[in-house]
């Protein structure tokens, strides 16, 4: 009877306030760091498209992990009630490069220290991270880099194809990914994002593409990467 007594109050859910200054002390930290974070993703990270919209959900990923470890770490019902709410919803979300998913990762394991009220090893590994990320940043090649948007557009189907295109915006772009690729019988459309590290390269692009076809079409915008 004693062990069924203490195994009923394990299972009862304890009556552990949160503390509000410390939350509210983890909050003001977590923002700090995760506005450090995501300045730093918008201009180190690799991904070619949408950095700074992407690292505007860093804060929420994070703060939301923070509030929930809050509550439920000193209650083990809780927790298995958080687990079962969990097992009914399913998250959908287009990860594009693995390098998006470590900063979901990290975000998370940031939230998670915090929640558990581990500031001080958090912190320190958080600036153990920046450090590597930005050594790892301005030891590599150096560059004015600037992502674009580039649409190919041709009336002459015949005349020029999608390896064409390929072929020459691979010689002059650094980086480059094809998104979209349409063909009529009338027309050729094409679109990509592409990495730019000198406006020259624009101009020799826009050349490169006009001598396969006189019905190119050609149109660069802005991506808002940073």
């Amino acid at each position: 009877m004693d062990k069924w007594n203490l195994f009923q109050k394990f299972l009862i859910t304890e009556n552990s306030q949160v503390s509000i200054l410390d939350f509210v002390i983890n909050s003001a930290i977590l923002i700090v760091i995760m506005i450090m974070l995501s300045f730093t993703y918008s201009h180190c990270g690799k991904s070619l498209s949408g950095r700074k919209a992407f690292a505007a959900n860093f804060l929420l990923i994070a703060f939301t992990t923070m509030l929930i470890i809050s509550i439920v770490k000193s209650s083990l019902a809780l927790s298995l009630g958080l687990v079962g709410a969990l097992s009914i919803v399913r998250f959908r979300a287009a990860i594009k490069e693995p390098e998006e998913l470590a900063y979901l990762f990290l975000c998370i394991a940031i939230g998670l220290g915090f929640g558990a009220n581990q500031r001080l090893v958090t912190v320190v590994a958080f600036g153990i991270v920046l450090v590597i990320l930005w050594v790892r940043f301005f030891l590599g090649k150096k560059s004015e880099r600037q992502n674009l948007f580039l649409n190919i557009a041709a009336d002459d189907p015949s005349a020029i194809d999608l390896n064409a295109i390929k072929a020459s915006v691979s010689k002059i772009m650094p980086a480059a990914r094809l998104t979209r690729y349409d063909e009529t019988e009338n027309s050729i459309e094409a679109s990509w994002w592409i990495e730019v590290k000198k406006t020259e390269q624009l101009q020799q692009l826009q050349r490169e593409l006009a001598g396969l076809s006189k019905s190119v079409r050609i149109s660069f915008i802005d991506n808002n990467a940073y």
